[in-house]
């Protein structure tokens, strides 16, 4: 993992992980220096990865007051429980289906729960961060949120894009990164994560993108997506785009198969 910061009040703590036929997702959380500093997402949960050491280098992890868990996928909560152990003053922000959805495999204690809905706000001392349920998602107690005092969005999964290397995955600024590509890789993503896009009523779906427009945030902090720094408006144009894009088709029993001969001494590079 590696540490960069947007502006003066927030932390990004950058991941990646490469998909073959994809590319190279980043995998971020996120530390928000408020008065009651919020951490967003607690990154991935494979053995090498010590979410909390890593998270030291930007704060006390007995400072965290706030765990906003955008939504309990595995991506999301892999340090969930030892920041819990390492924060004993924290309590993780989450909805009503997204402390069930965890209590399947390890349950939250209720006394450190805090709900909050899309539309509700969370007071995090010096601030007030607005809860909203993004376009594109592919957890049904995703919320994300706009911190109105930095005019960051923290978009959960949407807005995420695959990188063409690590390097970029990992870059702080995706905007280093050419706008058509860009477009390109958030429509694959849009596809890939959210597939129903492609069943949606277009009206409707559309609806649910003008918030973002309203917000006119000047940083996207997307789990998947490098920092974009004033590029939300033609990110933004990108997923009314998304219920057109092509459907992302997986590659099928053959093409694994061919996969892992070429992983076999003597059977290709």
């Amino acid at each position: 993992m590696s540490i960069h910061k947007v502006g003066r009040d927030i932390t990004v703590l950058s991941d990646c992980l490469e998909v073959p036929g994809i590319g190279f997702l980043p995998v971020n959380a996120f530390v928000l220096h408020a008065a009651q500093p919020v951490v967003v997402d607690t990154g991935l949960g494979l053995p090498d990865r010590n979410f909390v050491e890593t998270l030291s280098s930007a704060l006390d992890p007995a400072d965290v007051r706030w765990i906003w868990l955008t939504h309990p996928d595995r991506d999301h909560t892999g340090g969930l429980f030892d920041l819990l152990a390492a924060a004993p003053h924290a309590r993780v922000v989450t909805t009503f289906i997204g402390a069930g959805l965890m209590s399947t495999e390890r349950p939250l204690p209720l006394d450190r729960i805090c709900l909050v809905n899309p539309g509700q706000t969370l007071d995090a001392g010096d601030r007030a961060l607005m809860a909203f349920r993004p376009p594109l998602f592919d957890n049904p107690a995703t919320v994300g949120f706009y911190d109105e005092r930095s005019a960051a969005c923290f978009s959960s999964d949407c807005f995420g894009a695959p990188m063409p290397s690590a390097e970029l995955a990992l870059t702080d600024n995706v905007g280093a990164f050419p706008a058509g590509q860009l477009r390109d890789a958030q429509l694959l993503w849009a596809t890939v994560d959210s597939p129903w896009v492609h069943t949606v009523d277009i009206g409707k779906y559309l609806a649910t993108v003008q918030p973002l427009r309203i917000m006119d945030p000047e940083v996207v902090l997307c789990t998947h997506l490098p920092p974009a720094v004033g590029l939300a408006p033609q990110m933004t144009d990108t997923l009314a785009e998304a219920p057109d894009a092509n459907p992302f088709i997986g590659p099928d029993q053959l093409a694994l198969e061919k996969m892992l001969a070429g992983f076999e001494p003597g059977g290709g590079s």
